[in-house]
């Protein structure tokens, strides 16, 4: 069931502006700093029982809504790329408003995506959306199996440092089988040159079966202790993750609640492999990005 990226009809970008190529020239040899985040459709869920009394907001405007998103815009203005799931490409329930654009406008970051999983027309574009500092070089999207349609994802090709980067943002099923499929999808946009970020929901624990031999056949690591993300309220299940090339240095890895949803996100930052900062003791450290994430209640020590 293996698909290459099709067509682009269901994709949107911002347009193309001058500015830097490459993430060293904004980061230097600072690691780059990644978000993702399900931030379903800005609903903010506090219990159980308000999927039942807040669901009219899937489907209408809220201003509670708007006020979760601008809640989560001054977060984002610390992140060098975003994956966003479960936002909304331009219908009623958003005020027809791309929630990808918005965020990206809001936290002054210039460059933005959006591949549509599920076009229900004024009822609802569910989209997957990324947000990034520099332009990619290029931006696709390819559709995901699954016993229903509606599952994507969404690819974006950068450099950093003069390597290719390949970062791709998805979400995927919750039934173990539909999840095989897409995990043996995701192989192959992960075979290519370079490094490779995959950041999702992926509705599984670290210790998935599908999951595991996904990461083992692609050459891709997880953090030695994957955060806890869902529910929002209470985490207790770790199904939000940042999967990286095992070549790159995992430098930090939290979870923590931004804004309004049912997901905590993930943040992570990480180091091309050569790249090394030393302090006189001969720690190893990057001293402004040490600042960055102490204000970010970042952890260090999350190693692999």
């Amino acid at each position: 069931m293996r698909r290459r990226p099709g067509s682009r009809r269901n994709l949107a970008t911002s347009r193309p502006a001058d500015g830097p190529s490459d993430f060293a020239a904004v980061r230097g040899h600072r690691p780059l700093r990644l978000l993702s985040h399900n931030i379903q459709v800005g609903i903010a869920t506090h219990r159980y029982r308000d999927y039942l009394t807040g669901g009219w907001k899937h489907l209408l405007p809220s201003a509670d809504r708007d006020r979760s998103l601008a809640a989560i815009a001054p977060t984002l203005t610390h992140f060098d790329i975003i994956g966003l799931q479960e936002a909304d490409a331009g219908s009623i329930r958003s005020r027809f408003v791309n929630q990808a654009e918005q965020l990206a406008e809001l936290a002054e970051l210039p460059h933005w995506a959006v591949r549509v999983n599920r076009d229900l027309g004024q009822f609802g574009k569910h989209a997957l959306g990324l947000i990034s500092r520099i332009q990619p070089i290029q931006v696709d999207q390819c559709p995901l199996p699954g016993r229903m349609p509606g599952r994507g994802a969404l690819v974006a090709d950068f450099l950093w440092d003069g390597h290719p980067l390949r970062v791709i943002d998805t979400h995927l099923a919750l039934s173990r089988r539909a999840r095989d499929w897409q995990f043996d999808q995701l192989g192959v946009l992960c075979d290519v040159p370079g490094y490779v970020v995959v950041m999702a929901d992926f509705n599984c624990e670290p210790d998935d079966p599908g999951m595991q031999q996904w990461c083992i056949e692609n050459g891709l690591k997880l953090p030695t202790r994957p955060p806890l993300t869902y529910p929002r309220w209470r985490p207790q299940r770790a199904i939000d993750h940042i999967a990286v090339s095992q070549s790159l240095d995992i430098r930090g890895t939290e979870a923590r609640p931004i804004g309004g949803s049912d997901h905590v996100p993930v943040a992570m930052s990480i180091a091309l492999p050569s790249v090394r900062w030393h302090e006189p003791t001969g720690r190893e450290t990057d001293p402004a990005d040490t600042a960055r994430r102490t204000s970010q209640g970042m952890r260090e020590g999350d190693k692999d």
